[in-house]
């Protein structure tokens, strides 16, 4: 009886007086779905997790409303989106979630100015992040059978749909299978676009307090799980603030500024003579690789994202390669604002590195020689040091590089992080230090091992040590001062054993091991992994960084090996396109891609936009995961 009272007593703290939410959670679980399938439960646990770590609670609240909409209307049953409004719930406390509404009308009925009206004869789907002790005893139980993912420390999700009846009272049911994939577009879409809602600093805030922010409208590509998807690997997901924001129309494009929809939707005819009004240097032929100046360069008037010398090289191109890549680049294209990280000014892209090395004042300087070829002739591992760490950050200032100190005030351990502007707010760096291009690497080794991988994360957690194979390596080797930042990222919970395995390791390098710091060491080892595996430790995980499984034989064999070990491994690429070669690859070795392709919030900010397009594309811009 005490037991019982007590979760009476938690439960009433949990929802007395909480605002917005409609109360505790009905007790719906996924595994009551017909058709469901553990991968999908997972997935969508997956998916509210990464959501949740975005908090964005921190910016909105019931006020804010938000459209939504999930590949084209005929793709839904009734041939219209379920839930084309949402809100975000919890911002000035209580239940903490969002709820999915029928339309924007309902959503308004329903908002009331201190808590959740019950409306009779409405429905929305509602997602509520609730303490796994006030979870009813089935969800409890599919949680540890699957070992779900958790939403913060002790948080998860509970996914139903609620109607108020004409007396008042809740009547709930659990969401339908076409619910949940609609609901899980929505968490993936969102916790990607979100950030980039600006505060409308010429609107002040409402009577209520209200924060107003800037007319929205985004589209992303979502992928979905193999267990989701029902013909097509990707759906486009809009986004929008208000619900009914359309987008602008502009008139033209280019080449460093790609508008997010145009004012002219592309004819059926792709060869559009589409001149590139460009300022930049000049851009090279997709199709004969000739030079060609902006203003006498075509580009493609579907994707407008290839560049030709002339329309004939234009139509070749279309009949041997571009026709089957041009939707892939359209809707890259279209995400090229979100992509383009607007929180770094860097001057130059990466494609003249001197150049931009030069305007930081850093080139040919500590850990920045690798990011140019003037000391290619020095071995990867084997660059003179000067010693100290300032001296490796090339002489940056003091505050636009990280101290080797731990975080201050972190009740967290390890720390987790979900982006740049968070981990450059902890460490106090100006947003125009450029350690992020460098910090790229280790910092994607961290956020696969603490927000990927289920399992290493779970072993630091319990503050134990997960060992790492890392394929491939090549200027990591003159960056282990960076690496160091992955200890401090720890938080004093856990070690990490990190193992370099690839060709380009030194011979007088290999086999040794560097304590880079306490709860961090890299062993060094020359060969080819799949020759090389049976001398190591067992791996918890794998990563190959910017692999371009494509381009290299010798990765055969290492995925075979992969497979053969049934171990998580995770691949970065630096664009969506090349990812879907990485794909074709993986499958081709029979290995099952288990965790989708999906942006990298650790990618480095420096854009590089290869030699024939205006296509974005970042170091280790994006990762998928086999084995997960």
């Amino acid at each position: 009886m005490d037991l019982h009272l007590k979760i009476l007593f938690d439960r009433f703290q949990e929802q007395f007086g909480s605002g917005p939410g409609l109360g505790p959670g009905s007790g719906a679980c996924l595994m009551k779905v017909e058709g469901i399938s553990p991968n999908f439960i997972k997935s969508i646990f997956r998916a509210a997790a990464a959501l949740y770590r975005t908090e964005p609670w921190k910016r909105f609240h019931p006020g804010h409303f938000f459209g939504v909409r999930v590949g084209k209307d005929s793709d839904w049953s009734g041939k219209k989106y379920p839930f084309p409004c949402a809100q975000f719930i919890g911002g000035d406390g209580g239940d903490v979630g969002f709820y999915l509404f029928r339309s924007e009308n309902d959503a308004k009925r329903m908002t009331g100015s201190r808590e959740t009206v019950r409306v009779p004869n409405v429905e929305l789907l509602r997602v509520t992040y609730e303490l796994e002790t006030l979870m009813f005893p089935s969800n409890r139980k599919m949680i540890k059978s699957f070992s779900l993912e958790a939403s913060g420390s002790d948080r998860f999700p509970v996914v139903d749909v609620a109607r108020c009846t004409t007396s008042g009272d809740l009547r709930f049911r659990s969401p339908t299978f076409e619910e949940l994939r609609f609901v899980y577009a929505f968490m993936r879409a969102i916790s990607m676009v979100h950030p980039l809602l600006q505060v409308d600093k010429e609107v002040g805030p409402h009577l209520s307090g209200l924060i107003c922010f800037e007319p929205f409208i985004e589209t992303v590509d979502v992928q979905w799980p193999s267990e989701m998807a029902k013909g097509n690997d990707l759906v486009a997901v809009t986004i929008s603030h208000p619900p009914g924001q359309a987008y602008e129309d502009k008139a033209s494009s280019t080449a460093s500024s790609t508008p997010t929809k145009y004012a002219e939707p592309p004819k059926e005819e792709f060869f559009m003579d589409v001149r590139v009004n460009s300022k930049s240097s000049s851009m090279q032929c997709a199709m004969c690789e000739k030079d060609v100046n902006g203003d006498q360069s075509l580009c493609c008037g579907q994707c407008r994202a290839v560049v030709y010398c002339g329309s004939v090289c234009q139509k070749q191109h279309w009949k041997e390669s571009h026709k089957s890549m041009c939707g892939l680049y359209k809707a890259m294209m279209e995400r090229e604002e979100e992509l383009a990280m607007k929180i770094f000014m860097f001057p130059c892209s990466a494609e003249q590195p001197c150049k931009w090395l030069e305007s930081l004042e850093i080139h040919q300087k500590g850990m920045w020689r690798r990011k140019c070829n003037c000391y290619s002739h020095c071995l990867f591992g084997l660059l003179p040091v000067k010693g100290g760490l300032w001296d490796s950050w090339g002489g940056l200032n003091d505050e636009e590089y990280p101290r080797d100190s731990p975080f201050h005030n972190q009740l967290t351990s390890p720390i987790l992080l979900s982006g740049w502007s968070e981990y450059y707010n902890l460490r106090s760096l100006p947003l125009s230090s450029p350690v992020a291009d460098i910090l790229s690497h280790p910092l994607t080794v961290y956020y696969i091992l603490t927000a990927l991988s289920i399992s290493s994360k779970n072993l630091l957690l319990k503050g134990k040590e997960v060992i790492l194979h890392y394929l491939g390596p090549e200027g990591e080797l003159d960056w282990m001062p960076a690496f160091a930042e992955i200890s401090h990222l720890l938080n004093g919970l856990g070690n990490i054993q990190i193992v370099m395995v690839g060709p380009e390791v030194p011979t007088n390098l290999s086999g040794t091991t560097s304590g880079i710091s306490s709860r961090v060491r890299v062993n060094l080892v020359r060969g080819f992994y799949q020759e090389e595996a049976t001398y190591l430790p067992s791996p918890h995980a794998v990563v190959a960084l910017n692999c371009e499984l494509d381009r290299y034989a010798s990765w055969g064999g290492a995925l075979d090996l992969i497979k053969a070990m049934g171990i998580p491994a995770f691949f970065t690429e630096q664009s969506e396109l090349t990812c879907t070669n990485t794909k074709q690859v993986l499958r081709s070795a029979g290995l099952h891609i288990t965790h989708p392709v999906t942006p990298n919030p650790f990618r480095s900010p420096v854009k590089n936009h290869g030699f024939s397009s205006n296509l974005p594309s970042y170091c280790n811009g994006f990762v998928l995961g086999v084995n997960t």
